[in-house]
């Protein structure tokens, strides 16, 4: 296939890919053993079985000889093989990896393998590459990170030396990726997170339990506050369900049989097995089940901030993103089939306001669809799958909503809508969902009375509006690199005296503004001025306050705006207002979440 027709990036990292493990073979000689090398997203890697450990002190060597390979321009040969020969090949090479892979494709029924040739390096590999090594230009690439990777992801194969690479079209692409990569250490949520004391871990509590500070308190019950009122006007009712249900509830929800991986292991309380929930709805259809309903009273709209526990894999816990208990901003709709593309759009509208308001911009739609062939994760039954993601479809594209589709990413009892972000260090997580049921309201038996006085059987939307808390936490503490918008901030006004004679006035003004609701610190220590601005400027306070012998004569207060300024350092912003107006102006844009 012609170089234009393919994605140019990727060949190149490929290409990228082979020059490494030539490379390694020069510098290391006969004893390497090859695993495998592919591109990925803005780079390569390829996993060794070397004679040696290596470190970061290696990478000079190894890309020299890679750039010296280049400069040799030496030609990608692509050649086929009879299966047989390539295993004769890599025996003889004493490639144990390369014979593992060809074993694989054996049992599949292949009868011949691509074999592509650089010098005296020869892989099993489908291609497509360069045409030579020379295309590639020094300088845009660079190897970037040493780390151990089992063979083929498995524990309990041995463990190789990845050697990873980033790659770009030229030196200024690559130059700036970098420089990305350089904020984006800046701004993980991790490392803010403890600088801006929002929250702690602790080795005694657990990994994947962060603990929220006061500050990061703040930051919650401000999320939450903005939830709960949302959903008010747009007609939720409140619930608050236990965070433990006998295991009996998951076996007649289906958690039990196509979720108890994610679950935690049942707990023993008076010879019956309880089990912490991984979801609220099964609770909340037990308060719905608790009388019976008429068609009048659909759609009810059920929603709680629920706390939930689901079982992470030890290395996938980070931060706030990925926690072993979360809460999420959770609702359950339960209409007719004629209200279903109604309230899957006010649901849609509460999402995209909630995503407005948090100052979220960048994210995308993924349309998740069930597979065919997973027995295990989904319910089977093909009619109520293809009816429900029909219906899913229409209703999408009557709202003219742009949507990726994603295989395999539905949930266990439906179709649903997904809504991606990225975070600073580009790994892709879902942030909210919104979700058609076909199952559950049949398993548990709920009914509603029509007008005709006949039974019939609801629908059900599983939402979210902001998703889990803790995860949006994190995800606004790396958009604004800790700069939260008033309304968000832990402190909003930081009040600085000048000397001993302005302790009072300070103390003073702080009272004033915290009764009319504003969050309100005072550094009153007998430092420099300079100092307590600048310990105010690193907390990333929105607004700085200064009181001197001229505020109190004037009247007026001398303050410096992150937002106008956002060093705060200079003072060159400093602006003299009226303590009145400034209420005002604050007030106003907390009120209205500015």
């Amino acid at each position: 296939m012609a170089l234009k027709e393919q994605d140019k990036s990727s060949i190149i990292r490929h290409s990228l890919a082979h020059i490494l493990a030539l490379a390694t073979k020069r510098i290391h000689g006969p004893r390497v053993k090859f695993g495998t090398g592919p591109a990925t997203e803005n780079g390569f890697f390829y996993d060794f079985e070397l004679p040696r450990p290596l470190s970061k002190d290696d990478f000079g060597k190894i890309q020299a000889e890679m750039e010296k390979i280049i400069k040799e321009n030496i030609p990608f040969r692509e050649k086929d093989l009879a299966l047989k020969k390539s295993q004769d090949f890599f025996k003889k090479a004493e490639q144990p990896y390369k014979l593992h892979l060809l074993k694989t494709l054996a049992a599949e029924g292949a009868k011949k393998v691509t074999h592509y040739q650089l010098g005296e390096f020869s892989d099993l590999c489908t291609g497509p590459h360069l045409k030579k090594t020379g295309e590639i230009k020094i300088g845009s690439f660079t190897l970037s990170k040493i780390a151990g990777a089992y063979w083929q992801g498995n524990e309990e194969n041995p463990q190789l030396t990845r050697i990873s690479g980033l790659a770009f079209a030229d030196k200024k692409a690559l130059k700036k990726y970098l420089a990305w990569q350089e904020e984006a250490k800046k701004r993980d949520h991790r490392k803010l997170g403890k600088e801006l004391d929002l929250f702690v871990s602790s080795d005694l509590v657990g990994p994947g339990l962060p603990l929220l500070t006061p500050r990061g308190s703040i930051i919650r019950m401000e999320l939450e506050k903005f939830v709960i009122e949302e959903e008010a006007k747009r007609g939720y009712l409140r619930t608050f369900t236990p965070e433990l249900a006998k295991v009996d509830l998951y076996r007649k929800s289906g958690h039990w049989d196509h979720y108890q991986e994610s679950m935690y292991p049942p707990l023993n309380i008076d010879g019956e097995e309880y089990v912490l929930r991984p979801m609220t709805c099964p609770h909340q259809f037990m308060i719905y089940n608790s009388r019976p309903r008429s068609y009048r009273e659909l759609p009810l709209r059920y929603a709680e901030l629920a706390r939930q526990y689901r079982k992470e894999q030890s290395g996938e816990l980070s931060g706030l993103i990925r926690v072993m208990e979360f809460t999420l901003s959770d609702a359950h709709i339960i209409c007719r089939a004629d209200q279903l593309e109604s309230e899957f759009r006010k649901v849609l509208e509460l999402v995209q306001y909630s995503m407005k308001t948090l100052g979220i911009k960048d994210y995308w739609y993924r349309f998740s669809k069930w597979d065919s062939q997973d027995k295990e994760k989904y319910i089977d039954d093909k009619k109520a799958w293809d009816d429900t993601q029909s219906s899913m479809k229409i209703i999408l594209d009557h709202m003219k909503l742009k949507y990726e589709e994603g295989v395999g990413e539905a949930a266990f009892y439906g179709p649903k809508l997904d809504v991606q972000l990225r975070n600073v260090n580009g790994k892709e997580d879902t942030a909210i969902t919104i979700q058609i049921d076909f199952a559950m309201p049949g398993r548990f038996n709920m009914h509603y009375t029509d007008q005709h006085g006949k039974d019939q059987t609801p629908m059900v939307i599983h939402r979210s509006s902001i998703g889990c808390i803790e995860r949006t936490m994190a995800f606004l503490i790396e958009q604004t690199a800790g700069a939260f918008p008033v309304w968000l901030s832990p402190v909003q006004v930081k009040i600085i005296s000048v000397g001993k004679a302005h302790v009072k006035f300070c103390e003073k003004l702080a009272n004033e503004l915290t009764e009319n609701n504003i969050r309100v610190e005072t550094d009153l220590e007998n430092e420099t001025v300079g100092k307590k601005i600048h310990q105010a400027i690193t907390e990333k306070v929105p607004y700085i306050i200064v009181i001197g012998d001229k505020e109190i004569k004037s009247g007026k207060l001398s303050v410096r705006d992150r937002e106008t300024s956002p060093s705060q350092q200079t003072g060159e912003k400093t602006r003299n207002i009226k303590k009145t107006k400034f209420i005002k102006e604050i007030s106003e844009k907390i009120k209205n979440r500015k």
